[in-house]
């Protein structure tokens, strides 16, 4: 038969040992995904920004232009 401080002291460590499961799992942020969505994590709004800024649509404009010059200054002969 157990005494009433041993039922006291099996609570309160119960207690604890629940508190601290609860606020370890609360101060967790990581990103999670339901039905479909990925949801950010807890601390997105304090994670830096990485914005990259936008190229050109064509990314090979310079090898476009190159092969453009290279054409213009080409003289095809007529076939006979």
């Amino acid at each position: 038969m157990k005494t009433f401080s041993t039922k006291i002291q099996n609570r309160v460590t119960t207690l604890a040992c629940g508190l601290f499961m609860l606020l370890s799992l609360a101060s967790l942020g990581c990103q999670a995904e339901y039905a479909g969505q990925t949801l950010p994590s807890a601390y997105y709004l304090t994670d830096d920004v990485q914005y990259y800024a936008p190229g050109p649509e064509f990314k090979l404009a310079r090898e476009a232009a190159a092969l453009k010059e290279q054409a213009a200054t080409t003289v095809s002969e007529p076939q006979r």
